[in-house]
């Protein structure tokens, strides 16, 4: 809905930030800025199209569990309140319906073709 958006990413083996982001006997795990990242784009599709998400805040951040190669992550995004140009949303990231991770975040929103 316009309130509410569902996005999925596969995560695999291949991606960049897993090479050397822990290092055996630990296992190799997203960093929670790139989980934080995809909750935050996930919030950005509340805008449609035309428009771009500028991340200005993230409050009440918690990290639940580990991501890991294998793992299918779903991100959820609701729309708390918009203001103008300022929107605010809760996100939240979860793997098999288990919580991996849960923020609400302010975006500043800006035309496409915006600079700043």
């Amino acid at each position: 809905t316009e309130e509410e958006v569902v996005a999925q990413k596969c995560v695999t083996v291949n991606e960049p930030y897993f090479q050397g982001h822990f290092r055996p006997p630990f296992p190799s795990a997203m960093p929670g800025t790139m989980i934080l990242e995809g909750m935050a784009q996930t919030a950005g599709l509340l805008l449609g199209e035309g428009k771009l998400a500028v991340l200005a805040e993230v409050g009440r951040a918690r990290f639940r569990r580990l991501v890991v190669p294998g793992d299918r992550l779903t991100f959820r995004a609701k729309l708390l309140r918009r203001r103008g140009p300022v929107l605010q949303a809760q996100v939240q990231a979860e793997v098999e319906g288990e919580p991996v991770a849960e923020a609400e975040i302010t975006l500043v929103v800006r035309d496409v073709g915006e600079a700043r």
